[in-house]
């Protein structure tokens, strides 16, 4: 018996350590980790560079708060900014505090802009986070069922319109912001077609919005650039970042530019653990070995790997939809729910995941190689061959 909340439908498995993209069960048992913590353990498991930076940081100093200076944090914002071409950041806890500040931060360029009211259009299928807020710009019906009623200001369009997100602002003349994952990634990796992108951008610029991107789960090298948005050659006003960028440990950041950069002053946001300097720290290490590495240059030819051999095994076959993605961001969409294999491929010894019920989700370590690469193509396919082979089971 567990005195937990019953929140989670957790696998039976627990792991004692890890090494690179191999995890390691009580029992002994070695898995491949195609999954990476939901994007987060971006340099793999106890990376040597990142283990002695922590060690070192835990034994000069945890937290402070932020009632005084904190110099890592002033290191990392500094670092974020001259990677991103953006001005300013504010650092939380996860990607729901990132994107909770995102959203005040809105209210606030409204409030200071004419409009108290003002509204954020936002995608079908996204996902924000599990806040109030957050979860009413999240497009998962499932997800906000039970907790109505949420917060109001966000108009939804489908994705990749940009002809519905023009008809929803002349509907609307508060709207103040337009709200877009480049790749969604609960919604079913899902990629934005980078026109969709620059014209967001222009639309931004002509009515005076701020165009913000969620970036925490496709940030962070994952894509192959530092930032999933910098593949279509623009900067948001807005960026929301949590997950890889701290290798593990709990981290989140809004980053401003342009008319949303010193739209925040002091009492307008707070928190109390944000930006302690042990999640700095690992900010900091987490970028360093990124770039000493070239993990982004791995993540593209990884990722490319992978999906051309997906391809190879199972593009021809029937029941597979769609396999997609963009560097080591690889959904294989289904024509039926597939939420079995998550546990089909444990047995496997391969962690993955099933989002948006019927799309197989792999959000491999950056730190893979192509041996790896080849290992997850191998034990995945013959599941899916399988999986797809039986009867339908009945709904």
């Amino acid at each position: 018996m567990t005195h937990l909340m019953n929140t989670y439908n957790r696998l039976p498995v627990a792991f004692t350590h890890g090494k690179g993209a191999r995890l390691y069960d009580a029992q002994g048992r070695e898995y491949l980790d195609a999954l990476a913590g939901i994007a987060v353990n971006g340099l793999g498991h106890a990376h040597p560079k990142l283990v002695a930076a922590l060690q070192d940081q835990v034994a000069r100093l945890i937290h402070t708060s932020n009632i005084y200076r904190v110099t890592e944090q002033e290191q990392l914002a500094d670092r974020i900014c001259a990677l991103s071409g953006m001005q300013e950041v504010f650092f939380g806890n996860s990607g729901s505090e990132a994107n909770e500040g995102a959203l005040k931060l809105v209210r606030l360029y409204g409030h200071k802009n004419g409009e108290p009211a003002a509204q954020t259009i936002v995608m079908e299928n996204a996902w924000h986070g599990r806040t109030l807020a957050t979860l009413a710009a999240t497009g998962s019906d499932k997800a906000r069922k039970g907790f109505e009623p949420l917060p109001s200001g966000f108009i939804r369009v489908p994705y990749n319109d940009l002809a519905a997100v023009r008809r929803a602002a002349d509907a609307d003349p508060r709207v103040r912001a337009v709200w877009i994952e480049v790749l969604q990634g609960e919604g079913g990796i899902q990629v934005a077609d980078l026109d969709f992108i620059r014209g967001l951008r222009r639309l931004a610029d002509e009515r005076g919005w701020l165009l913000m991107i969620d970036e925490v789960q496709s940030g962070i090298g994952r894509t192959g650039k530092w930032f999933a948005h910098q593949w279509a050659g623009i900067r948001p006003d807005v960026m929301t970042l949590a997950k890889g960028l701290g290798s593990g440990v709990p981290i989140g950041a809004c980053v401003a530019a342009g008319r949303a950069a010193g739209v925040f002053g002091p009492g307008n946001h707070g928190t109390t653990f944000g930006g302690g300097p042990l999640a700095m720290r690992a900010g900091l290490e987490t970028l360093a070995i990124i770039e000493a590495e070239g993990l982004m240059t791995n993540a593209v030819e990884q990722g490319d790997r992978i999906r051309r051999g997906l391809e190879r095994e199972l593009a021809n076959l029937a029941g597979v939809r769609e396999i997609r993605g963009r560097g080591l961001m690889i959904g294989v969409e289904l024509d039926r729910p597939c939420g079995e294999l998550v546990r089909a491929a444990l047995d496997a010894c391969l962690l993955i995941n099933v989002t948006h019920d019927n799309v197989i989700r792999m959000l491999p370590p950056l730190v893979i190689d192509s041996v790896e690469a080849d290992l997850i193509v191998d034990r995945l396919a013959p599941l899916v061959k399988s999986f797809l082979a039986a009867p339908a089971r009945a709904a």
